[in-house]
């Protein structure tokens, strides 16, 4: 699990010029901003009405704002105080088709101080869905570029073959995206790029966090986990000789509806997976 590497003070670019700043922020510093990027992918199977399932593949332009508090917001505790430095943020996703509203969310990230276990950043999130979640985790920073690990969108069903076809949507080729690997997607957009430094953010519900879901979802297509990197680069820009922040993510959230083939007491697993390659405005 990551861990936040230090609370010192952090290095603000605005515009390709960087200042030195005191920030309470820590690792969290550079996400402070507007981002806009209309690199991102949308995947995700639903179900079809019929017993069966549709996968959606979608590419998007997303507007990410992040804002912080000017105070971190007090636990009081027992004995001490936890000060939690906080962001606010809003997203808006809409279809590079047809510009239709795919996705709203709005939430916050924190920086954990005075914690009493390894989990140092939260992030809380709420969608319109009737979805709200808490995922926990913490962060690194490297020199160059990310390492961006090769995922799977296969849905988990259980021990013992698939039906004949059961993934062909999965398999069919897509220009400019990888259905079984996004996060290929996202190499690809860094492929020509000098990137001199990366801070990578992971946050998971697994990590003493959790999801909690309206009755209708619950039912229906039951949201039961996530877990989501972020990747905070510094791009040198060959045109002016500067630098330019760059933020990429990758997020999958797992979603239980249909029997599994082989264990009807057990539903299928549907990996909903989220990419995008965004630059701060």
């Amino acid at each position: 699990m990551l861990k936040v590497t230090s609370n010192a003070p952090q290095t603000i670019r605005l515009g390709g010029a960087s200042t030195e700043t005191n920030s309470m922020f820590g690792p969290l510093t550079d996400l402070i901003g507007t981002w806009v990027g209309n690199k991102g992918w949308n995947l995700v199977a639903v179900p079809n009405q019929k017993g069966g399932f549709l996968l959606l593949v979608q590419p998007y332009t997303e507007t990410l704002t992040i804002t912080p508090l000017s105070t971190p917001t007090p636990n009081r505790g027992t004995h001490v105080v936890q000060q939690v430095p906080t962001l606010l943020y809003s997203l808006r996703i809409h279809s590079n088709v047809d510009g239709s509203l795919l996705h709203a969310e709005n939430g916050t990230w924190l920086l954990l101080n005075d914690c009493p276990d390894e989990f140092s950043i939260a992030r809380q999130a709420s969608v319109p869905h009737g979805d709200s979640l808490l995922a926990l985790g913490g962060s690194a920073v490297n020199s160059g570029a990310p390492n961006i690990p090769e995922i799977s969108t296969l849905p988990i069903t259980g021990p013992g073959s698939k039906p004949l076809g059961y993934t062909d949507p999965y398999l069919t080729p897509l220009p400019g995206f990888t259905k079984t690997n996004p996060n290929a997607t996202l190499q690809a957009a860094i492929a020509g790029q000098t990137i001199t430094s990366t801070t990578t953010i992971s946050v998971s519900t697994a990590n003493k966090g959790g999801i909690t879901n309206i009755p209708f979802i619950v039912q229906n297509a039951n949201t039961t986990s996530f877990e989501a990197t972020f990747w905070i680069e510094t791009v040198e820009n060959a045109n002016t000789g500067g630098s330019f922040q760059q933020l990429q993510y990758s997020q999958t959230a797992i979603i239980e509806f249909i029997p599994q083939f082989h264990d009807p007491s057990k539903l299928i697993q549907w990996p909903h997976v989220n990419i995008n390659t965004l630059v701060k405005q």
